[in-house]
């Protein structure tokens, strides 16, 4: 399967550059890019997707959905899943999240204010988990998060942040356009 893309670009130039009545034209340009179309998971291995739905479904038991949106925005900073972004950025704002939180997600390190130390807690566990292979999860990073979540929510922060990764992995590895959530 091949998906075809058009784009338009104005590419005019007015040569005579003393006539008193040029005007500014656009740059035009007509390109066609083909791209081959990447396999829909979920149909193609839908016992596969539904076992991560429900993995996913699990993790969120029992955790506030204001945490679990952050910890999916992070990870998806992280791993520059825009499909994912987009998704759960666009969750957390109907879930009543403000904007200015929403934006600091990225820095907040230096924005420690806005969020709450539990909830830095998990945006730095989150952080080491998913850069795993950088420098494993480091002790103080762990025990910091084991201070603020007890063993059963400590475990599906965890749960979470291993399916958010998985997700990123899937929307990237197949090609996923951000703004396109199947999910409406």
């Amino acid at each position: 399967m091949v998906m075809t893309t058009n784009t338009n670009t104005t590419n005019a130039t007015n040569a005579n550059a003393t006539n008193a009545n040029t005007t500014n034209a656009r740059d035009t340009m007509n390109t066609t890019t083909t791209v081959p179309a990447r396999l829909d998971f979920a149909k193609s291995a839908p016992k596969v997707f539904r076992s991560l739905v429900g993995f996913d479904a699990a993790a969120r038991d029992g955790l506030d959905p204001a945490l679990v949106e952050l910890i999916q925005i992070r990870a998806s900073h992280l791993n520059h899943c825009a499909y994912c972004l987009h998704m759960h950025t666009n969750d957390a704002r109907k879930a009543g999240e403000s904007e200015d939180r929403l934006h600091m997600v990225p820095v907040w390190r230096e924005a420690r204010h806005f969020f709450t130390e539990r909830e830095r807690a998990a945006l730095a566990l989150t952080e080491t988990v998913t850069r795993v292979a950088d420098a494993g999860v480091p002790d103080d990073v762990y025990a910091e998060a084991a201070a603020h979540f007890d063993d059963q929510e400590l475990a599906h922060v965890l749960a979470l942040i291993l399916t958010i990764n998985t997700w990123n992995r899937v929307a990237l590895a197949t090609a996923k356009v951000a703004g396109t959530d199947e999910r409406r």
